[in-house]
């Protein structure tokens, strides 16, 4: 199990893509727009950042942890910790 919580049955707590393990395959959830970067949110959805979408981080920077290696269906990405942590994720 990727997500971490004890009381996963009864309250589920949001998880970002930049917050998740190496390793850890989930889907896609959401993807959040944010007011400071409106086209954002587009790009990745066009790439494939897409609810039900299967992603996993597969590495990490060494200084700093960013930026992050993800892959998303058969295509993989380098993300800024920015852009990964609109990325809603789930189990």
């Amino acid at each position: 199990m990727c997500i971490d919580d004890p009381h996963s049955h009864k309250t589920r707590v949001s998880m970002y893509l930049d917050q998740i393990p190496n390793g850890c395959l989930l889907r896609v959830k959401q993807v959040h727009h944010q007011q400071e970067f409106p086209d954002l949110a587009k790009q990745l959805e066009e790439i494939g950042f897409i609810p039900g979408e299967f992603v996993q981080v597969m590495r990490r920077s060494l200084i700093g942890g960013d930026p992050l290696v993800v892959r998303i269906g058969l295509s993989t990405f380098a993300l800024r910790k920015k852009e990964a942590a609109i990325i809603e994720v789930e189990e």
